[in-house]
């Protein structure tokens, strides 16, 4: 449990239906935060593809994707990806929680388990992440696990049908030096000087 009766796990394609049902019921709600969606994302055949190339990205060693549940259901998501090894050792996290369960911690809670795994499991130096300028409740999350601002990039996304400006947020997690290994065993994500 990440809070009282909530669970954190690895995402699965049996949970595209429910991942599917409430981000249908939560449109409204994110749609100043989301990317402009077709209706098949929204659909448990189109979960059931988006999970499926999350835990691609996972094989890979590219992301480690999670679904939170509450009462049995899916309520929001997280996920680490962009994992780059190398002199970087860095990665991205982006997360959604079902407006129901927002401002219950849930999501500080998820961030902070993350930034964990991050360090602990995948060895990271650096989470960071992005919220658009006036997503001010998303901000207060990153702050509360332990994010700070370093930046704003300038119509850096296209969401709610506009480019928006974004502030930039990281962790950093240790100043130990990366560990060296065998990239190859982990797909593409080493950051070096090679073309």
């Amino acid at each position: 449990m990440i809070v009282d009766g909530v669970e954190m796990r690895e995402i699965r394609p049996a949970d595209a239906a429910g991942v599917a049902d409430v981000l249908d019921r939560n449109r409204a709600y994110m749609a100043p935060y989301e990317p402009l969606r077709t209706e098949a994302f929204y659909t448990e055949a189109g979960q059931r593809t988006r999970i499926e190339e999350l835990l691609a990205e996972r094989d890979g060693g590219r992301a480690r994707p999670y679904v939170l549940i509450g009462g049995g259901v899916p309520i929001g998501a997280i996920n680490l990806g962009s994992i780059v090894f190398g002199a970087l050792c860095s990665g991205a996290v982006g997360y959604w929680v079902d407006q129901a369960w927002a401002g219950k911690g849930v999501a500080t809670a998820a961030l902070e388990e993350v930034c964990r795994v991050a360090r602990e499991e995948v060895g990271l130096h650096r989470v960071e992440a992005g919220t658009r300028v006036g997503n001010l409740a998303s901000q207060r999350v990153l702050a509360k696990a332990g994010f700070e601002q370093y930046g704003l990039a300038p119509r850096y996304l296209h969401v709610g049908g506009d480019w928006q400006d974004h502030c930039l947020f990281h962790r950093l997690l240790h100043d130990d030096p990366p560990v060296l290994q065998d990239q190859s065993s982990r797909g593409r994500g080493e950051f070096d000087d090679r073309p």
